[in-house]
C-alpha cells in the first residue's frame, strides 16, 4: 500500500514538472500583436521613466503589453514619446512580469501604414 502511495506522489511530481516545462515553452513562442504604441510615462503617466507600451484592444477591452527595454524597443521609442501614440505591429515573446503585468520582448516593431 505504501508503494502505491509513493508511486502516486512520484507520478504527480513528474506531471507537475512536465506541465511547467510545457507552459514555459509555450510562452517562449513569438506572437505578432497590432495596437497603439504609447509611452508609459508621457501618455499613461504610470512610470517615472519612459517605456513603450503596446495597447491592444481585444473584445472591447484594452490590454497593455509593456515592452522590455531592448534595442528594438529603445530604437522605436523616439517615434512615440511625447505623442498620442502610433499604430504598430510588434513581434516578440510575451510573459508575465514580476508585478503581474503583460511583458513583451519585441524582436520587431513596425508602424502600420
Amino acid at each position: 500500500m505504501k508503494m502505491i502511495h509513493s508511486l502516486s506522489i512520484v507520478a504527480a511530481m513528474v506531471l507537475a514538472v512536465s506541465t511547467s516545462k510545457m507552459s514555459a515553452a509555450d510562452s517562449a513562442k513569438e506572437v505578432t500583436l497590432t495596437g497603439n504604441a504609447v509611452c508609459s510615462k508621457c501618455v499613461l503617466h504610470e512610470s517615472k521613466e519612459c517605456q513603450n507600451v503596446l495597447q491592444v484592444v481585444d473584445n472591447g477591452k484594452t490590454n497593455n503589453y509593456y515592452l522590455a527595454q531592448n534595442d528594438t524597443s529603445k530604437n522605436f521609442h523616439d517615434q512615440i514619446c511625447g505623442t498620442a501614440g502610433e499604430k504598430v505591429t510588434a513581434t516578440g515573446t510575451v510573459s508575465k512580469g514580476k508585478d503581474g503585468k503583460e511583458m513583451m520582448t519585441a524582436s520587431k516593431i513596425e508602424a502600420v501604414k
